[in-house]
């Protein structure tokens, strides 16, 4: 695992318990942020998953 995929993932578990955090009190925007935090972690993500793959295919 690279930082990418570790800061991906803990950032869409961040968004998620924002946005159930959300739910909770029933702020939209509260919800609306977890939702974006998640996609962006997901992003990090993937970009993550990529490096490694073409690190592992020049190796």
């Amino acid at each position: 695992m690279n930082k990418d995929q570790v800061e991906g993932k803990l950032q869409d578990i961040g968004g998620k318990i924002q946005e159930e955090a959300g739910k909770v009190v029933g702020s939209d925007k509260q919800q609306a942020k977890g939702l974006a935090n998640q996609v962006e972690g997901k992003t990090q993500e993937k970009v993550g998953d990529l490096k490694e793959a073409i690190k592992d295919a020049t190796n």
